[in-house]
């Protein structure tokens, strides 16, 4: 069996975005991290790494003239505490929110995230 260890998000600015994802999620930054290759690791080993892209252009959600190709999702206790951290942290949020058991966010590097109860 395969064990999922890892995704990496392409980006104009991987300090940016793994400081961004460090501050939401509290995960630390694995040490050997660099400039153009960054990783958060949490506990179980998993990490989420963010990869410099020259001419990078981020995905147009809702739209899909340049899709989302994948997005991420948080499990959260309180909406509307978590939606106050991203937002504060950077993140936007679109006008397009199709359920109320979650809520959909653009991280600074233009990629949909999600926050769930």
């Amino acid at each position: 069996m395969l064990k999922l260890s890892a995704v990496t998000l392409d980006c104009a600015d991987p300090l940016e975005l793994a400081t961004f994802y460090q501050e939401i999620t509290g995960l630390p930054a694995h040490p050997d991290s660099t400039g153009q290759f960054l990783w958060l690791t949490g506990p179980d080993g998993f990490s989420l790494g963010f990869q410099r892209v020259d001419g990078y252009q981020p995905p147009n959600w809702p739209g899909q003239g340049k899709p989302q190709q994948l997005h991420l999702d948080f499990t959260v206790a309180d909406l509307d505490a978590a939606e106050a951290l991203v937002l504060e942290l950077g993140a936007t949020k679109p006008v397009v929110q199709p359920g109320d058991r979650y809520r959909v966010f653009i991280d600074p590097a233009g990629h949909p995230f999600c926050i769930t109860l």
